[in-house]
């Protein structure tokens, strides 16, 4: 296994771990489908390291329903920074 392949893996394995500890994963109970680009799937697969589709749209899934809010939060903090924290000033 290549150091780039090692580092999926490992990452795969602290996602699949915090989504069973957030309570994502349990019983299969329903299906989903859709139809994709042929490149969006490779593309896909190659920088996961995942080759069936079936763990592919989990993972995806998973890493969406766990995405941080930095974003949100950042945003929430507007005007809250004293002027001149970040200058040389």
């Amino acid at each position: 296994m290549t150091d780039d392949a090692s580092d999926h893996g490992d990452q795969r394995a602290l996602v699949l771990q915090a989504a069973q500890e957030s309570g994502l994963l349990g019983p299969k109970q329903r299906t989903m489908a859709g139809r994709f680009s042929e490149a969006l799937i490779q593309q896909a697969k190659r920088v996961s390291g995942i080759s069936v589709n079936t763990d592919l749209l989990t993972y995806a899934l998973i890493k969406l329903a766990l995405e941080d809010d930095f974003g949100e939060k950042l945003l929430a903090r507007k005007g809250t920074v004293p002027k001149g924290t970040f200058s040389a000033d």
